[in-house]
């Protein structure tokens, strides 16, 4: 066991750890191995580079010495200086030989002695015999040669000493072949070694990786899929080294705010559910009302119009048959409730306008604005002749929407320019319109009396006049309408307060290229009949 205090504390120490030992471990085999294999690399250089050739120039050296005593017995018997050849040559062979020996095994004792013991039988041979026997021969005195049991015997010496040579390099062979095969049988044994280190290793790692990382995150694992099947409230504990721990800490983290985010959200159901409980009485309260409301219009289209046309009917028979009979005060006040009589149906009419606006669509459909402004300006074609205005129309797109209502828009519009003109200089309206991104962009635009920036927003409003009914007539109620239908239409209207000292004034508005959603409050208005 690994005492605590030695123990890894991170994922990474960890692996570090197990890493560092293994190459070690790797290492030091490998310098084991190297050596072992320069060790057998040796020998066998030994074994092929230099016992083997050593044995063949041995063999070779032999050779030369049998050539020398050849030559030496053919010069004896036929005195022919030819015969000596093999001798010489011999003898330069058995040099180059013994040479050879020396360069390639000269380290070897046994073998130095074993050549050093042949250079000394031959130079006995050559002595006693060889060089005495030549000698004689040349000399034409054939009894001074050696006794010929002599030089054998000297020969035979040369013979020991190279079975001894031969015995020092057969055991010199031996001895590398051996060195070879001990070697080669470590070589095995390490490799077993490194098999069962390298199965130990892998179950060392797979031990560490199981204790440090498989089983921590098992058990990661396991109290995450309790959170995951719906048990958000428990907390997730860890344990581990630190990288496992700190995984721990984020899953333990994203579990609370998850936590907190489901209570958040259990908690804006709640308030939603209560919001729509809310509203769906406030909806019943809306619907009663608008039925309240619808009631109104009802009485107020059918039983005021009737009462109205006969007070207004009867005031002008009035004013038909008594006109003139009566005195000038008697003429006013009947004129007084004729014109009263009027401007109540006016408004009534008006009031019905506004209140019916998007409650009798069904969708909104392509409507050609170049061809409803044309319509409309036909429709204030008196009203134009009589102000000598002029009504220039220019390239108007086509826009989904209801083309009564839009007729509505341009005819309150150019009429408004029609009826706020200047007294000292003819009317001139122009309508035109140019898309900019999601929208196409209207205006209409006059050279009229113009309006105070002040009243920029105040024109808009319901029953809001700049100027009383015995200047201008109307109800107060034709701009509140055309912000009502654009607004229905999902646009806007406003008007230019920036003219840079231009006469007049320019009302703009926009609606869309698309068809736009109808707004909530529209939505319910149209379904509910809101005034």
């Amino acid at each position: 066991m690994i005492p605590a205090r030695l123990r890894p504390r991170t994922l990474r120490a960890g692996l570090r750890f197990v890493l560092l030992v293994l190459l070690l471990l790797v290492l030091v085999g490998a310098a084991i191995v190297a050596g072992e294999l320069n060790r057998v690399n040796d020998d066998v250089d030994a074994l092929v580079d230099e016992i083997s050739p050593a044995r063949i120039s041995a063999e070779s050296l032999a050779a030369a010495y049998l050539d020398q005593e050849t030559g030496v017995r053919g010069f004896v018997l036929s005195g022919e200086n030819s015969a000596l050849r093999p001798y010489t040559e011999g003898r330069r062979t058995a040099e180059a030989d013994a040479a050879d020996i020396r360069r390639l095994l000269g380290d070897r004792p046994q073998v130095a002695e074993a050549l050093d013991a042949i250079d000394r039988a031959g130079e006995r041979w050559r002595t006693e015999y060889a060089d005495k026997a030549i000698a004689a021969v040349r000399s034409g005195r054939p009894g001074q040669r050696p006794n010929e049991d002599v030089g054998q015997a000297r020969f035979d010496e040369i013979r020991q000493e190279f079975d001894d040579l031969n015995a020092s390099l057969s055991t010199e062979r031996v001895l590398a072949r051996d060195r070879v095969s001990d070697e080669m049988s470590r070589l095995r044994i390490f490799g077993l070694l490194a098999a069962a280190a390298a199965v130990l290793a892998g179950f060392a790692v797979w031990f560490a990786l199981r204790r440090l990382v498989l089983t921590p995150l098992d058990r990661l694992g396991g109290e995450t899929r309790v959170v995951a099947r719906g048990e958000f409230g428990r907390p997730v504990s860890v344990s581990g080294p630190a990288e496992i721990r700190r995984l721990g800490t984020d899953v333990e983290e994203m579990r609370r705010q998850l936590a907190e985010a489901l209570a958040e959200a259990r908690r804006a159901e709640d308030e939603l559910r209560a919001q729509a409980e809310v509203l769906s009485l406030q909806a019943d309260d809306l619907r009663r009302s608008n039925e309240e409301l619808e009631q109104f219009a009802y009485v107020a289209s059918h039983d005021l119009q009737e009462p109205l046309r006969k007070v207004a009917s009867f005031c002008q028979m009035l004013q038909r048959r008594y006109q003139g009979q009566l005195d000038e005060r008697a003429d006013q006040y009947i004129e007084f409730a004729v014109d009263g009589a009027k401007r109540m149906q006016q408004l009534i009419n008006d009031l019905l306008a506004f209140s019916r606006v998007g409650r009798f669509t069904d969708a909104m459909v392509p409507v050609d604005t170049a061809e409803v402004a044309r319509r409309a300006a036909d429709a204030l074609d008196q009203t134009r002749e009589e102000a000598g205005a002029e009504i220039e129309i220019g390239e108007l797109p086509t826009v989904p929407g209801d083309e009564a209502l839009l007729t509505q828009v341009f005819q309150n519009l150019i009429g408004n320019a029609i009826k706020f003109r200047a007294p000292e200089r003819p009317a001139r309206i122009r309508v035109s319109a140019e898309r900019e991104g999601e929208f196409w962009h209207f205006r209409c635009e006059d050279n009229g009396i113009g309006i105070d920036p002040q009243y920029a927003e105040r024109i808009f409003v319901i029953f809001q006049r700049l100027h009383s009914k015995d200047q201008y007539t109307g109800t107060g109620i034709g701009l509140s309408l055309c912000k009502k239908i654009v607004e229905y239409h999902g646009g806007r209207i406003w008007l230019d307060t920036d003219r840079n000292g231009a006469p007049g004034s320019v009302v703009h508005w926009t609606l869309p290229v698309e068809p736009a959603p109808v707004s909530t409050a529209a939505a319910i208005a149209a379904a509910n009949g809101e005034v």
